[in-house]
């Protein structure tokens, strides 16, 4: 019988909750790197015990850890993240310009296909890659030098390159989300980048056809229809259908287009999951009601989840990262949130059973299935 796990980053260390198919009753290890932010763990899909973490301090900067037993035991790999090439300035949230600075990694994603290549998503705004199994990392230069590279600004929370997405069926494809220059995708394995933000509407960028200065929060693709993407932006739920080409508003009569994460249906590609919060400047759930909100239309239509969810006095967020679903028949939806709960559903949405409490706040969840 499958086992599920979910791979959960915190701002005080990781933890792994483990289950049978049932998805009933959920072990908890950890805190793996206790005390340390873990910005993502990932799993790599070639190798079931190789494992990923990000975790950075204050004090002792970025270290990668990787995993071979499925998180038993973890070795600090290659962190040299500097940047490559001619470094120049970019834009600062008042205009002026400020020298490119690397931070942290947000966002780690291994290969579909060969467990020693990673992908790994830097502040402030850089792609880097290892073919080593994590011990050399090279800057995918042609990204961050884009000709536009000078005018991006951060978003709230810095300049992330989020979101990274590989194209199932062309290995030479890669799309990417960076807070707050826009979407991103190469046709040639990063040789060079294409913005592909037509239709996006910025409300604080002049000209609303900018080509980027846009600030999307999260992607998301199903595997089958690697053309059809779904973006959750700083108001606006959005899809496109040509790989980028041209985005439409989906928003349709969610409570409120603001949020974070955004999600796909494993065996449905027209379902989609997003979890509404109530403002740019008020980051909790509208009405103190926690709902996540499903179109099984590919948008415009959404209904509220809240069977098993807080339905009042409930006051947290949920961080682009912290939502992820399982490959099981009965599709499992989860979601972390800023109050340190981990929910889950395993039956797409329709009931939700809180799997762990009074964690540290939640900054990623990834799921496994597991033989």
């Amino acid at each position: 019988m499958s086992r599920v796990r979910l791979l959960v980053g915190t701002r005080k260390g990781a933890f792994t909750l483990t289950s049978d198919a049932s998805r009933k009753d959920w072990a908890v290890s950890g805190p793996h790197f206790g005390g340390w932010e873990i910005y993502h763990v990932a799993g790599s899909p070639a190798d079931p015990d190789r494992l990923w973490a990000s975790q950075t301090s204050g004090w002792f900067g970025q270290i990668i850890q990787r995993s071979d037993d499925g998180g038993q035991n973890w070795l600090p790999v290659g962190n040299d993240f500097t940047y490559a090439g001619e470094v120049g300035d970019h834009l600062w949230y008042d205009g002026t310009p400020r020298p490119w600075e690397f931070k942290r990694i947000w966002h780690l994603e291994p290969s579909r296909t060969d467990p020693d290549t990673v992908y790994a998503g830097a502040e402030d705004a850089a792609l880097y890659r290892s073919t080593d199994g994590g011990q050399q990392w090279e800057e995918l230069t042609a990204l961050r030098t884009h000709p536009t590279g000078p005018t991006w600004q951060p978003g709230a929370g810095g300049m992330c390159l989020h979101t990274i997405i590989l194209d199932p069926v062309n290995p030479d494809r890669i799309f990417v989300a960076i807070s707050a220059a826009g979407a991103f995708r190469t046709d040639d394995g990063g040789k060079t980048w294409l913005p592909i933000n037509k239709g996006l509407r910025s409300g604080g960028i002049p000209d609303e056809d900018a080509e980027v200065g846009h600030c999307v929060h999260r992607l998301a693709m199903h595997p089958s229809r690697p053309d059809v993407l779904f973006m959750q932006k700083h108001w606006d739920v959005l899809r496109t259908d040509d790989a980028g080409g041209q985005w439409r508003e989906i928003s349709g009569n969610l409570p409120t287009d603001f949020g974070f994460p955004i999600a796909v249906h494993a065996h449905e590609p027209e379902t989609v999951y997003v979890i509404p919060i109530k403002s740019d400047s008020e980051h909790y759930v509208p009405d103190g009601r926690l709902r996540v909100y499903r179109s099984r239309s590919g948008g415009d239509e959404w209904e509220p989840l809240t069977t098993g969810l807080p339905q009042e006095h409930c006051y947290v967020n949920v961080l682009r990262d912290a939502m992820a679903v399982d490959t099981l028949d009965d599709c499992g939806i989860y979601f972390g949130t800023t109050g340190g709960q981990v929910y889950g559903s395993a039956d797409g949405g329709d009931t939700w059973q809180p799997i762990v409490r009074d964690l540290p706040a939640v900054l990623s969840v990834e799921v496994q299935v597991l033989p």
